[in-house]
């Protein structure tokens, strides 16, 4: 009996939970910018999230100026790399 009555609000627990987003991190700029807002109830941060659209830290303060918001540097930025030189082949 106290199994059955434990049960049923863990069920009703899961159907409740929202599902969580994936943040995701544009690879192609190198710099983001930290957006916080409010978190609703209890004031956590479950509506943060990050902007990754900025190519420099001055573009990006620029924008942040004045906003709940930081900029950092992309963990996910990869550099293109420099073209592979071509070797002419001595006749």
């Amino acid at each position: 009996m106290r199994l059955s009555i434990l049960t049923l609000p863990a069920i009703a627990t899961l159907f409740v939970a929202a599902p969580a987003d994936a943040q995701r991190y544009d690879p192609r700029y190198p710099v983001c910018m930290h957006v916080y807002t409010d978190g609703g109830i209890g004031g956590g941060s479950g509506g943060d999230y990050f902007d990754c659209s900025f190519t420099s830290m001055p573009q990006c303060r620029a924008t942040a100026s004045g906003r709940a918001a930081s900029c950092d540097v992309n963990p996910y930025y990869a550099p293109e790399e420099p073209p592979r030189r071509r070797y002419k082949k001595p006749h």
